[in-house]
């Protein structure tokens, strides 16, 4: 069971939150992103996620083994999803179990925060008169090209 991985189909939270659960088990949390509507004023019609997948996932095993490090007997899955994905849909689901509920939190924000942070998942915005690529994904850097400048 592969607890950090990049996928094309939809994400089945229940099978994210499984990897996680263990008898040590105080608090299991959840971060569910999915696709909003309304971005900044402007109405998105779908996302499209790209990402080069292997780095990708090195990367969020990297926050599992960070998280892990930081937070005793904290343990973490991490699925998120690539391609086209409609209004509503999920994008990415964190699950961090731990003995304590105040770890299972801030493990997890942490979790999110790191993603945007370090791992090279790119976004496209659709919206009802044009697109976008988003060059980081917490969304400081936009790329015109579709790609960072001096990639092919």
């Amino acid at each position: 069971m592969k607890r950090f991985e990049i996928v094309e189909a939809p994400i089945d939270v229940q099978q994210v939150i499984d990897k996680v659960s263990s008898r040590e088990a105080g608090a299991i949390t959840t971060f569910i992103g999915t696709v909003r509507e309304w971005t900044k004023g402007k109405r998105t019609v779908y996302l499209e996620y790209q990402a080069y997948v292997p780095m990708a996932e090195k990367k969020l095993a990297q926050i599992g083994t960070e998280i892990e490090e930081k937070w005793d007997k904290a343990k973490v899955a991490i699925s998120h999803r690539i391609g086209h994905l409609d209004i509503s849909d999920i994008a990415v689901v964190i699950a961090v179990s731990s003995p304590h509920r105040k770890a299972a939190y801030e493990a997890n924000e942490y979790a999110i925060e790191r993603i945007k942070e370090m791992v090279p998942i790119w976004k496209k915005e659709n919206w009802d008169n044009g697109e976008s690529w988003i060059g980081d994904q917490r969304e400081n850097t936009s790329y015109p090209t579709g790609r960072p400048e001096g990639e092919k």
